[in-house]
């Protein structure tokens, strides 16, 4: 809700951002059931992920609150801007630091890009779901074969 009157303003600092969010914006966060925090990012915090993830583990201890990660990778070499991130890392070591991140927040990380997804908790989620259901099935029709077999 408080992101809608937000500006374009400030600097790059994303545990700065992020205490705001959770110390200030979520001062009543004791009073509701469960509350997710989606943070939706091109490229790699500019603190180091080890003190961030020790952050997010502390501020979402003690009631139910998860830090969701949308990670979007932009083709390289399409920044016509010229301007180069305070904190620079390749697609795959950003993703792997905003996973350790959610891990320690109990949040779901998805990556996606032009080409389409590249990871998603959820969807893993579903295929795994979708792979005990086949499984099971498969052991159900082992069974009333079996017992076919015997009557």
């Amino acid at each position: 809700r408080w992101v809608l009157s937000l500006e374009c303003k400030g600097s790059r600092n994303f545990m700065g951002a992020l205490r705001r969010a959770l110390e200030v914006d979520f001062r009543d966060k004791d009073q509701h059931k469960s509350q997710g925090l989606y943070l939706l990012t091109t490229g790699i915090p500019d603190q180091e992920t080890h003190t961030i993830s020790a952050y997010v583990a502390e501020a979402c201890r003690g009631f139910d609150l998860q830090l969701h990660v949308c990670l979007f990778s932009v083709a390289e070499g399409t920044d016509s801007s010229g301007i180069i991130p305070a904190r620079y890392a390749s697609p795959t070591d950003t993703a792997n630091a905003f996973k350790e991140i959610v891990q320690a927040a109990g949040g779901r990380f998805h990556w996606f890009g032009e080409a389409g997804i590249f990871e998603s908790d959820d969807i893993t989620s579903i295929i795994s779901e979708m792979e005990k259901a086949k499984n099971y099935s498969q052991k159900c029709a082992f069974l009333v074969e079996s017992l076919k077999q015997r009557s």
